[in-house]
């Protein structure tokens, strides 16, 4: 059954995000992100081990008179920037609802800029011995608009309405065909009737945790492409899919490219228990890069 919680906390030269509405200049916390993380930010067509930030346009979505014609047109921009990518291990525990964490490198950075920012967080949760997190950051400055979808998506009580409507949308750039035909079959799909998800909103984030264990499917799918992660490059949108006339043409939320991804890159994730509060606060931010171990 998926769930909705809720928390009151009020506690390199291609280091520009992609253009979007939301944001026209980079906040230096953005920045802090982008370049600050384990999982690194690359070139887009050359980059290998890290992310980077394709054109909207390269993905396709439902255009105004989808319902008439079944047409298509290309994303443009998007409505959030993406601010940061982590590739996330964890020998001990399931990691769920990582923005609420205060060793989140990504909320830590937002809190102590004050900005008025918005992050909306998707934590991809892909099952196995150890448990690997694939955790996507997008950010905006202006209030999201009153009356569009990503805003009645993040507010609206209802789990089933976001059941319905969190939509993905991936393409595999480069790879094995046999991998391009596997993805091909979800190519874009509505997340929660394929998967459990968990939906979590907090005073100035919202999060969507993917469960990739509860579909066999995917699941098998997921680790057929973690065999050749070295030689995959993968694009992935979200979208609050459009279900009527009054909702076209759909808008992306936000798009990363997945570049050459090493599985050993992950960022160690060890909680114990037994930590006492001053362990716990000495340790490392989550995902953080070497030079910037101090969290700061």
């Amino acid at each position: 059954m998926n769930q909705t919680k809720s928390t009151t906390d009020n506690d390199n030269k291609n280091s520009k995000p992609a253009k979007t509405e939301s944001i026209t200049t980079v906040p230096e916390w953005i920045t802090k992100t982008i370049n600050g993380g384990s999982f690194r930010h690359v070139d887009l067509e050359t980059g290998t081990n890290g992310w980077a930030s394709p054109p909207g346009n390269v993905f396709s979505l439902r255009s105004h008179n989808y319902f008439t014609t079944k047409q298509k047109s290309p994303g443009g921009d998007y409505l959030l920037s993406l601010a940061a990518v982590d590739w996330l291990k964890s020998t001990t525990n399931k990691l769920d609802h990582i923005l609420s964490r205060p060793d989140n490198r990504v909320i830590h950075a937002l809190k102590t800029s004050h900005s008025r920012s918005f992050i909306f967080a998707v934590n991809f949760q892909i099952p196995g011995k150890e448990h690997y997190n694939f955790v996507f950051y997008f950010a905006t400055q202006k209030p999201i608009p009153s009356d569009s979808l990503l805003h009645k998506f993040i507010n609206v009580d209802d789990s089933s309405f976001r059941d319905e409507r969190f939509k993905i949308i991936s393409n595999v750039v480069k790879g094995p065909w046999v991998v391009k035909a596997a993805a091909g079959k979800f190519g874009a799909f509505v997340v929660g009737k394929s998967v459990k998800c968990s939906y979590y909103r907090g005073v100035d984030y919202f999060e969507v945790d993917v469960d990739i264990s509860s579909s066999p499917i995917l699941t098998a799918l997921v680790r057929l492409m973690l065999g050749y992660v070295t030689s995959l490059m993968v694009d992935v949108c979200f979208v609050v899919e459009a279900q009527t006339e009054e909702e076209l043409p759909e808008r992306l939320i936000g798009g990363a490219r997945i570049c050459h991804m090493e599985l050993s890159s992950a960022f160690v994730v060890d909680d114990d228990d037994d930590d006492d509060d001053e362990k716990k606060r000495r340790r490392r931010m989550m995902g953080v890069a070497e030079e910037n171990d101090d969290g700061r």
